[in-house]
């Protein structure tokens, strides 16, 4: 084997991210070996890309980086079995499939969500009592994410709290899911989770074709009859996809506007920067840490030779603080003029395609907060989620003051 650029530091090792540390590896990483080797790690060798021109470069040649070949995230699946959502998919199947879902997310639909991501949003917030210690992540974030995913799948109201639990499940990315005890764990409560929506879907399937994603699913021909895996896997995609990545922005935003408190001042002052300083969230929190190909052939990638089936990492969370493309990339600034070449929601054919709806929802909070003239105080420090693959909290101790 050719002589490679080898990655000194593991950065899959969720420590990283539970202690916040992450930066100056991968700062390291895109001056020395923007594609570096990792023989060793709890996941097996794998590539890391980490500069934003490269990981673009991958994500819009999908015939050598593939989705399909292995999994979406370092982890070998569970136990090394395949999940094939469509997302995991290569076209055409991915096109087909994509499609299917992103007719529920059109500009018409979202008109609907947006009056509904109002009315839960403030609902939510009238709740809060001021000036008490509450905690962030489980009492705003999630309710508020998980409330409108019930929605858009028109799942049962008094059930939304099983949401939680299977999302958490199936982003579950540690070295844990790679063993047989966990998949036996996984799969039986993956069951559980599709015998519900198998009685949803078969409601649907009795009606007349409607709006919400599940009746598009079912009466569509290129998800209409998928197998029980197939069925599992696309369910906790739509499940994972509609909740970690925006509550995760959430309550990445409480920690970046407590950084960074001349910019709430920012946004009081001219609220036409809202959308852009939600942008903004996704691009400094980057929720989703990085994405998974694996090479169908051999290739060269920033002088690297990479050889077919090899596993190739795309650390968003790097590309999203590459200076090269953000100046001053860890500052939190709601008017940076390019917030929007983010790499949050991914790029190219697999882009997120619920992102204009994680827009919303990021978009609502923030002017709901500012209308209130909320600032979110600290009140210890937050709990971070051991994962390479989300990248989030599990808790955030905070209160609200009025000023």
């Amino acid at each position: 084997m050719a002589s490679r650029a080898l990655n000194p530091v593991d950065v899959s090792d969720s420590a990283f991210y539970t202690e916040d540390t992450w930066r100056e590896p991968f700062a390291r990483l895109r001056a020395e070996a923007p594609v570096s080797w990792r023989e060793d790690s709890a996941y097996g060798p794998y590539w890391s890309v980490a500069s934003h021109e490269l990981i673009q470069q991958v994500e819009l040649d999908p015939a050598t980086y593939s989705s399909q070949l292995g999994n979406i995230t370092i982890a070998e699946g569970v136990a090394g079995g395949e999940f094939p959502n469509f997302i995991a998919m290569d076209p055409p199947r991915h096109t087909e499939q994509r499609r299917v879902v992103a007719a529920a997310f059109t500009p018409s639909q979202m008109l609907h969500r947006e009056r509904q991501v109002r009315e839960r949003t403030k609902e939510l917030l009238d709740a809060l009592p001021v000036g008490e210690t509450i905690d962030w992540v489980n009492q705003v974030a999630v309710p508020l994410t998980i409330g409108m995913l019930a929605i858009v799948l028109d799942f049962p109201w008094e059930e939304r709290d099983s949401l939680r639990k299977w999302s958490d499940m199936a982003s579950n990315v540690s070295p844990e899911v790679m063993t047989e005890q966990y998949a036996q764990d996984f799969f039986a409560e993956m069951g559980v989770m599709l015998a519900r929506f198998d009685q949803l879907l078969e409601q649907r399937r009795a009606q007349p074709p409607a709006d919400d994603l599940l009746s598009r699913m079912i009466h569509s021909e290129a998800m209409g009859n998928l197998t029980p895996l197939e069925r599992i896997a696309n369910i906790a995609l739509l499940i994972v996809g509609g909740n970690d990545t925006t509550r995760n922005s959430m309550s990445g935003l409480v920690e970046a506007l407590h950084k960074y408190p001349d910019q709430l001042d920012r946004l009081r002052a001219d609220k036409a920067l809202i959308p852009n300083a939600a942008q903004e969230i996704v691009r400094w929190q980057s929720p989703v840490t990085h994405m998974r190909r694996t090479l169908t052939r051999d290739a060269e990638l920033g002088g690297q030779s990479l050889k077919a089936g090899e596993k190739i990492v795309l650390w968003y969370i790097s590309a999203n603080r590459d200076e090269a493309v953000f100046k001053d990339a860890e500052r939190y600034d709601v008017g940076r003029e390019n917030a929007r070449r983010h790499l949050g929601f991914g790029h190219g054919i697999h882009r997120c395609v619920g992102a204009r709806l994680a827009e919303i929802q990021l978009d609502t909070l923030i002017e709901e907060m500012i209308d209130r003239r909320w600032r979110i105080v600290p009140e210890g420090a937050p709990t971070r989620l051991a994962s390479p693959f989300l990248h989030g909290f599990t808790a955030m101790p905070v209160s609200i003051a009025v000023d």
